[in-house]
């Protein structure tokens, strides 16, 4: 039989167990208290890559005696809910559904969920990395808590290695949490690696097996920001190929789609705006289709999109004056508005000035006092 993850086989059973989150799973604290007294309700877990959403999802299907399942939204859809749906439950106590990357379910798989946790036929537990703000519709979000879950800190995870049993200098741990970002999973995973080439976990062994690992996409990582610069300053510079190759990595790579969307929708009025207003139009309506239809279809609307944007003209005037705008709205502050665009609302205000000498179409000169003649729109 193959050998347990060591991620796996450290995966604790419990909160007495469980490393970091104090402010979830410290004394009286929420989730917690919600464990101890064995609450049943549906509830999200946002935060980064390995740093404890599984595990407390399975604490707590644990705590609550739960019928549990687990599913990933990247690969599951509805059928796969409607099983676990139709079988168990009740009998079994309460069914509960874990759904990580939840971000990735699209609107319409989003709805199928609703009436199954509105109904109470659904305990579902919700992970993701992405603001739920945005990737999970409001209706369900109006029926799950948000719980935010953090990095883990270098104490958490030096705490994390030491129970590996392994022995390991501090040196090399260092370079552990260095490499790992807070994520336990990636670090366990490469303490696993390095200790199964080499048998002893050294700076050099660790590197070495940084090296042998195949190089991946990682959404927080600096091929992650590389890659979307690239792709941005392509349909800058209307280089249709390139933009649309680096869209293709980012897809193979299993990026958001939605992330990519609303990348065309800034692009569209940042660096397009009044040299093509139907640019905006076209980009919204990209994002409301990779919203509704998901990977892997939505990478021909993510395309038509982005053909559209690289050949359009550019114009970044309107972006350009709203940041000179922005500049002296904060570092001006509050200059008092005319007398005569003022809203008299009373007797008073109307005797003090308020609208007087407002003309709708013939007045040149709305800007306070203080910035009188201000250009910020180049025509």
């Amino acid at each position: 039989m193959p050998m347990e993850p060591l991620a796996s086989s450290l995966r604790p059973k419990s909160l007495t167990d469980f490393v970091g989150q104090e402010h979830l799973v410290g004394d009286g604290k929420p989730l917690a208290v919600a464990i101890e007294k064995k609450h049943i309700f549906s509830f999200i877990l946002w935060g980064p890559p390995g740093v404890g959403k599984t595990t407390l999802a399975r604490i707590y299907a644990k705590a609550i005696n739960a019928d549990y399942h687990e599913l990933s939204a990247v690969s599951s859809g509805k059928d796969d809910i409607r099983r676990i749906v139709d079988t168990g439950g009740d009998l079994f106590g309460p069914r509960v559904l874990f759904l990580d990357e939840i971000h990735r379910f699209n609107k319409a798989q989003q709805d199928y969920l609703l009436p199954f946790v509105e109904s109470g036929r659904l305990i579902l537990i919700g992970a993701t990395t992405e603001n739920p703000s945005f990737e999970v519709i409001p209706a369900l979000l109006s029926r799950m808590r948000v719980f935010i879950l953090n990095e883990l800190t270098e104490k958490d995870i030096t705490t994390i290695i030491k129970r590996t049993g392994y022995t390991i200098e501090k040196e090399s741990v260092d370079m552990l949490i260095a490499i790992g970002g807070g994520d336990a999973r990636q670090i366990l995973g490469l303490i696993s690696t390095t200790h199964e080439l080499y048998g002893t976990l050294t700076v050099e062994s660790i590197t070495n097996a940084l090296q042998s690992r195949h190089l991946r996409y990682d959404k927080k990582g600096e091929e992650h920001y590389n890659t979307i610069s690239a792709f941005i300053k392509s349909m800058r510079a209307s280089q249709i190929d390139a933009a649309l190759y680096y869209l293709g990595r980012m897809v193979a790579s299993g990026e958001d789609p939605k992330f990519i969307a609303r990348r065309l929708v800034i692009f569209a009025s940042e660096d397009i705006g009044m040299a093509d207003p139907q640019a905006l139009i076209i980009a919204n309506e990209v994002f409301r289709a990779v919203e509704t239809i998901g990977y892997p279809e939505c990478g021909i609307n993510l395309a038509h999109g982005v053909t559209y944007l690289s050949l359009a003209k550019k114009d970044r005037r309107a972006y350009d004056a709203y940041l000179a705008a922005l500049h002296d709205a904060k570092s001006l502050g509050n200059l008092p508005i005319p007398l005569k665009l003022r809203n008299a609302e009373t007797k008073l205000m109307k005797d003090n000035g308020y609208g007087n000498g407002y003309e709708m179409y013939g007045d040149k000169n709305f800007l306070p006092e203080e910035i009188k003649g201000r250009k910020y729109y180049k025509k």
